[in-house]
């Protein structure tokens, strides 16, 4: 039996708790979840750092699962372009099912193989690609046959299950095995595990996005202000990187469509919106480069 649908030895009697140790042995459970990451992360640097090249030439990212698993690809994919400004087309998310599994669960949808494959020969894939199959058990049919498709498109492979040596983890050209064992509801791989995967999955993007210079130091400066809480919190970015004046920052800002990269740049060397755009597309959207070009 997986480890993740072996019963729980620790809370047997979970429906006699009462509701506020049922609330902290829930709670608790999750702490593995962490660990289970934390162990993992030598696999999961060496994923950002075989997908690094690959993105930078253009190449897009590509989730895939089923259930729990789909969803958090889709969480992770979307909340890439406010976040760091990544263009929707080149984040693309698959879950068993279709679109409409996001919100109601399509029974038998894992279980279908050549849906995988089909669903990544879709994409028409490349070597520049990189694919990060999610499966909890490891195993879903679904998520092995978008694996094989992928494999056979070129593109890099990341796979991400809850089982030590799982199909999922062991066939994809880097393998992130999070351990989190048994749940403290029998197979219920929406809690610790799923926690996991989000955490991983968190982790990989993100640390991605730095590497393609979307952060300048620790600022989100490639953020996307899509709504008002977005445009407030160029300018307090600006103003932090800068230590200029809430409306210098708005004017300069107002100059370049808000994009924080070009205001940090254009009044650190006090220099206009269109050299400061020269120099970001010259080194590669890198701040430090181009403040230091100035200097």
């Amino acid at each position: 039996m997986l480890n993740t649908e072996t019963p729980n030895v620790l809370h047997t009697e979970l429906d006699t708790y009462a509701t506020a140790d049922l609330a902290a042995a829930l709670i608790d459970d999750q702490f593995i979840a962490v660990q289970a990451v934390r162990a993992a992360a030598p696999q999961i640097a060496a994923a950002i750092d075989a997908a690094l090249p690959r993105i930078e030439a253009g190449g897009r990212l590509v989730y895939v699962g089923a259930g729990t698993s789909g969803r958090l690809g889709v969480l992770d994919g979307v909340e890439l372009l406010p976040t760091f400004s990544w263009p929707n087309e080149r984040a693309i998310s698959l879950i068993a099912g279709g679109k409409q599994a996001m919100f109601v669960a399509v029974e038998g949808a894992e279980d279908d193989t050549e849906q995988g494959a089909i669903d990544i020969r879709e994409l028409h894939l490349n070597q520049h690609d990189v694919v990060l199959l999610i499966a909890a058990s490891g195993a879903t049919p679904y998520v092995l046959g978008a694996l094989q498709a992928a494999r056979a498109s070129g593109a890099l492979t990341v796979g991400f299950a809850n089982n030590p040596d799982a199909p999922v983890t062991r066939c994809a050209d880097v393998g992130i095995t999070l351990n989190t064992g048994s749940e403290i509801i029998s197979g219920s791989t929406r809690l610790k595990a799923g926690t996991s995967q989000k955490i991983a999955l968190n982790t990989f993007s993100s640390a991605l996005m730095v590497k393609l210079h979307k952060v300048y130091g620790n600022l989100m400066v490639d953020v996307k202000p899509t709504n008002i809480k977005l445009l407030r919190r160029t300018v307090s970015l600006t103003m932090h990187a800068t230590g200029k004046d809430e409306q210098t920052c708005r004017k300069v800002l107002e100059e370049c469509d808000f994009h924080v990269k070009t205001a940090i740049v254009a009044l650190q060397n006090n220099i206009s919106v269109v050299t400061a755009e020269k120099l970001l597309t010259l080194y590669q959207g890198d701040v430090r480069k181009a403040l230091e070009a100035v200097e």
